[in-house]
């Protein structure tokens, strides 16, 4: 570890955006549709991202430009159009309310997570948790809603855009602790954001070392979800604090709870750095399991053989492959979504080519209003073409692993663009769900 250097992280967003000697080589209107596309959607690079894992020679083709720096595609052309013409004549409270009446618009909180996910304890919203499955809790720490860089891709985007009533972030109160005392059906909480840790250790463990105590045998796992493993994996070698955050982990893994990492990759540049897998080794000698997700994105990571990279360089470096998610129905959705055929054949290609450590990856999955909905195949029945799906979670639990079937289209993109096969009316949870977003509303 001694010969890995420690490297001061710098930010660049779009007020700094011109201090990057790189993008002197996009045309002056390159530049300024970046910056429009910005007002919109949030924009923050660091230097590591730009020095170690992008290839400047292959912009804007380069995936992981593509996953940090704003593209044109990502707005509509009118409203690409309205935004440049308000940052170059308006002033700056008409260009704010411009932007805010679009990211409105963009679905900034998919799956019911504000209107059926935040929970209450005696009558009151708990802010800053969500509580969507019995088993897990989230929780969002005010101090982790930023990151290291931004995904532009990102379903979690409108923490970062400044808006009244877009955030979900709680602090250090108590309050999240005695609604875990009174729910002694959550097993397992995840520490989310934003990214946890941006965070300094020992906020971190205002948030941690609670759950160790009397109080909460029943939590048996924290979850801690970040992308730092790849957009500053220096958080865990050369930062100033790294030994700290490390010693916390260990004490999570020391108290008898499971700590799992979950480490959030979309492309193979992101693992292959000397830092990156130090970081990696560091983490799991603590004892702590590292689970890896990501989503599948048109452009960026959409082939067979991108994953079978990534997951067999995942299983050699000691982590377990999770999830590889549909890219969320908000924000640029448009711009990076596939067809559910084209997602289910890249994961059914790349899963029969990697061993039987790598196909702990569930997928495709969205992550949809009912639960985290699992494509798991194209099939005939009685002549009639057919997705058949399943979930993996359910508002209800009951709903798990019961195999449905939708009509079979090309088109689709979404579980809300699927109609039940064989003439049903509606799919088998339809009637269920309907009743528990009622009594949640």
């Amino acid at each position: 570890m001694s010969q890995l250097n420690h490297k001061k992280i710098e930010l660049y967003e779009v007020k700094n955006i011109d201090r990057l000697p790189q993008l002197q080589k996009l045309s002056t209107t390159e530049r300024l549709t970046m910056k429009a596309v910005a007002q919109v959607l949030p924009f923050r690079v660091n230097n590591y991202v730009v020095e170690e894992l992008i290839d400047w020679e292959k912009i804007p083709e380069d995936p992981i430009f593509r996953l940090t720096f704003p593209q044109k595609e990502m707005l509509a052309p009118e409203s690409l159009d309205k935004v440049i013409w308000h940052l170059q004549n308006s002033t700056p409270e008409d260009l704010r309310q411009v932007v805010n009446t679009m990211r409105s618009q963009l679905n900034p909180h998919p799956g019911g997570q504000a209107e059926h996910n935040i929970p209450t304890l005696d009558g009151k919203q708990v802010p800053g948790i969500q509580h969507k499955y019995p088993e897990t809790v989230l929780i969002f720490p005010t101090a982790g809603q930023t990151c290291h860089a931004y995904c532009t891709f990102c379903f979690r985007w409108p923490q970062f855009v400044k808006m009244d009533g877009m955030k979900f972030a709680t602090r250090e109160s108590g309050l999240f602790q005695e609604y875990l005392r009174q729910h002694q059906e959550v097993t397992d909480v995840l520490i989310t954001g934003g990214d946890p840790m941006t965070m300094k250790a020992k906020h971190l463990a205002l948030y941690i070392e609670p759950l160790l105590n009397s109080g909460f045998e029943h939590i048996q796992t924290i979850r801690i979800g970040t992308k730092s493993v790849a957009y500053w994996p220096y958080r865990f070698v050369t930062d100033e604090d790294a030994d700290d955050v490390l010693r916390l982990f260990e004490k999570v893994t020391n108290s008898g709870k499971h700590l799992s990492i979950m480490a959030h990759y979309d492309h193979p540049t992101e693992i292959k750095t000397e830092i990156a897998q130090a970081a990696l080794q560091r983490i799991r000698n603590t004892g702590a399991q590292i689970r890896t997700q990501g989503p599948l994105m048109r452009g960026i990571n959409d082939s067979s053989e991108l994953w079978i990279q990534m997951w067999q360089e995942q299983v050699r470096l000691g982590c377990v492959p999770y999830y590889m998610f549909m890219e969320r129905d908000t924000g640029a959705k448009h711009y990076f979504e596939l067809p559910i055929i084209r997602a289910w054949e890249i994961y059914q290609a790349a899963i029969q080519k990697v061993s039987g450590l790598a196909r702990t990856a569930r997928g495709p999955v969205m992550s949809a209003l009912p639960g985290k909905v699992a494509v798991d195949g194209v099939t005939e029945i009685y002549g009639e073409k057919v997705f058949v799906l399943s979930f993996l979670q359910g508002r209800d639990p009951n709903w798990c692993k019961r195999p449905f079937f939708a009509r079979y289209d090309e088109k689709a993109t979404w579980l809300t663009d699927l109609v039940p096969a064989m003439g049903e009316k509606e799919f088998f949870y339809e009637n269920k769900l309907k009743k528990i977003l009622k009594e949640q509303s």
